[in-house]
């Protein structure tokens, strides 16, 4: 086998069409050429976003969150140039945005109807900021913190340190709860039922205190202990208190709850086991006697 053999079955591998698109063939070289410059524009959006990130956004007064917004922005702004210019370059005339959509909906087709929404969801977060890096959220059964926004899904750093991947699209379809959002002020809300032989006096006093003397329960609003209503054994009774701490309101509320239970213990407040009377009714009276042995 002779050199021009050899280049010649090296040619034609190369310059064999795999497929097709937009009626132009896609050969392994042109496959080849139009990773190796997406590539390029990859490395050169890294770069641009350190760039961003570490001279210009660092000096500005723009909000970390919008700062976030627009370094996302910017880079998925220029994966579409580079892809774009990477399809004409090995020859594809893509005919403006026509053809993009056209692979969307052909994606649409297939089955990636939820890749579609995950992205446009993401675009919707990312534009609006209802939720922010750092945000406090509850999404379904998930609640953490917000540590990363892509294009396609949001990662939650849970309360247990494990990091949740939950889809764009679940932002837009469930009900979001933002304890950051806003406002940080969030009430808690501390419900405790007593006995019917407590003093009602002593037990709304230590309700109060036990709020009050926390260091992080605001003075304003004030704490409220309410009288909700009779049980079946016991006074129902509900503390509100105000924090400026949503990551810690749990902690807060554990602190409050111990709190409560030796003021009660204290003033001789007593906290009643669930308990029945039992009324038996007989048509003959019955007769308690001891007998002796």
């Amino acid at each position: 086998m002779d050199l021009s053999t050899v280049l010649n079955a090296l040619d034609h591998f190369f310059t064999y069409p795999l497929f097709t698109i937009n009626q132009t063939p896609i050969t392994l070289s042109s496959l080849a050429f139009f990773v190796f410059i997406l590539g390029g524009f990859m490395i050169i959006n890294t770069l641009i976003r350190r760039f961003l990130i570490n001279q210009l956004l660092k000096r500005s007064r723009m909000p970390k969150a919008t700062q976030y917004t627009l370094t996302r922005l910017i880079q998925y702004f220029l994966i579409l140039i580079g892809t774009v210019i990477a399809f004409q370059v090995i020859g594809v005339d893509l005919s403006g945005l026509v053809v993009i959509f056209g692979f969307l909906s052909v994606g649409i087709g297939f089955g990636l109807q939820n890749l579609t929404s995950n992205f446009i969801a993401g675009l919707m977060l990312l534009f609006e900021q209802h939720i922010q890096i750092g945000d406090r959220i509850t999404v379904g059964d998930t609640e953490g913190d917000v540590a990363e926004i892509n294009i396609r899904s949001t990662t939650i750093r849970s309360l247990n340190n494990v990091a949740i991947v939950v889809p764009n699209s679940e932002f837009i379809s469930s009900t979001v709860v933002n304890w950051s959002h806003g406002d940080p002020k969030t009430r808690l809300e501390i419900e405790v039922g007593v006995s019917y032989n407590s003093d009602l006096d002593k037990v709304i006093q230590s309700l109060l205190e036990a709020a009050k003397e926390n260091p992080m329960v605001l003075p304003h609003p004030e704490p409220k202990a309410w009288l909700m209503s009779f049980g079946d054994s016991a006074w129902n009774m509900r503390l509100l208190a105000w924090v400026e701490d949503p990551q810690g309101r749990r902690q807060i509320q554990s602190d409050i709850n111990c709190a409560i239970v030796k003021k009660f213990r204290r003033n001789g407040v007593e906290i009643p086991f669930p308990q029945r009377d039992l009324h038996v009714r007989t048509s003959v009276p019955l007769s308690l006697s001891s007998s002796s042995t």
